[in-house]
């Protein structure tokens, strides 16, 4: 599994906006080959900070199947005019699981 980190910085006053986006592009992903889910997290300390997490089966199935498709494109028309700044996108695994 590949998990997909998106560091995203909306603009204030934008967030049930931009959370209202990623509630209608959530069938966009949960279609696309080889998601198995997502969740957003937002900063308590930062509110217009978030946290985009996705779960791949592969990293091609992120960056060329999901990344490439009208799909995505329709992520970005839904959420784009929220964004401060361009998400950080990086993508990581697991090294250790269970402490």
């Amino acid at each position: 599994m590949i998990f997909e980190i998106a560091q995203i910085e909306v603009k204030p006053g934008t967030e049930a906006e931009f959370e209202r986006g990623v509630v209608a592009a959530t069938p966009l992903f949960k279609r696309a080959r080889g998601c198995h889910g997502l969740r957003l997290l937002k900063s308590i300390e930062q509110p217009a900070h978030y946290s985009l997490v996705v779960t791949w089966e592969t990293l091609e199935d992120h960056m060329v199947h999901f990344r490439e498709s009208d799909d995505f494109l329709e992520w970005r028309r839904l959420v784009g005019s929220c964004f401060a700044a361009p998400p950080n996108v990086g993508h990581v695994t697991e090294a250790l699981v269970g402490f």
